[in-house]
């Protein structure tokens, strides 16, 4: 009678039916389910990588594309306002140049000499001159006002009550809110002493009244 030695001849389980490439399949199943969840994490930590870097350039690439639109833009204003002022001074430089005939032609007016032909190509040159924006003003009675007004004579008038101009000696003349030469004029200004005078008479007058009466 032989002896058997306790768990030497111990074998796996295995089902009855089951082939011996059954088994060698579950064995190796077994070794391989464990390693295999790292790997596509690796994968997925890569692949969000690869994500966030391209979501990152493209965030760069459109903040570079808006600021080149933007300093086009402004590229674009700063030519455009550039090119309207470099034509208001050409063109202010072009009728600087021609208002001493413009003052002849109105000297003729004024004496009656602008009749003929001459009278016609003043009309044509006045005509041409306001189409290119030039404006003329000074009126006589209007107040004085040292931004547009040049003042050459000054005198005093009883019938004023502030500084007048009271003739245009030589009108002046603009471009839009540019004044390209101001109107020189003869002002007026109340006498001096001449209200306060007339205040005080009426203060005479008021306290006098209850006394008389």
């Amino acid at each position: 009678m032989t002896e058997e030695t306790p768990g030497f001849d111990e074998k796996p389980e295995v089902p009855s039916d089951a082939t011996p490439e059954d088994a060698a399949q579950g064995a190796g199943s077994a070794d391989q389910a464990g390693p295999a969840p790292a790997g596509e994490e690796l994968v997925e930590v890569g692949l969000q990588a690869q994500l966030d870097q391209a979501q990152s350039a493209l965030s760069e690439r459109t903040a570079d594309l808006q600021r080149l639109q933007a300093e086009y833009q402004n590229y674009r204003r700063r030519v455009e306002r550039d090119r309207v002022t470099v034509k208001e001074i050409a063109v202010a430089n072009l009728l600087s140049e021609l208002l001493p005939t413009l003052d002849d032609i109105g000297r003729a007016r004024d004496h009656g000499e602008l009749v003929g032909g001459f009278k016609s190509v003043a009309e044509s040159l006045e005509t041409v001159v306001a189409k290119m924006g030039l404006q003329q003003f000074g009126k006589e009675g209007e107040p004085f006002d040292p931004l547009v007004h040049e003042a050459l004579m000054h005198s005093y008038a009883p019938d004023v009550t502030e500084t007048t101009c009271v003739q245009i000696l030589q009108p002046g003349y603009r471009i839009g809110e540019r004044t390209i030469r101001p109107a020189r004029v003869a002002v007026a200004e109340p006498q001096p002493g001449a209200q306060k005078g007339d205040g005080e008479g009426d203060e005479a007058d008021e306290s006098g009244g209850p006394d008389q009466g």
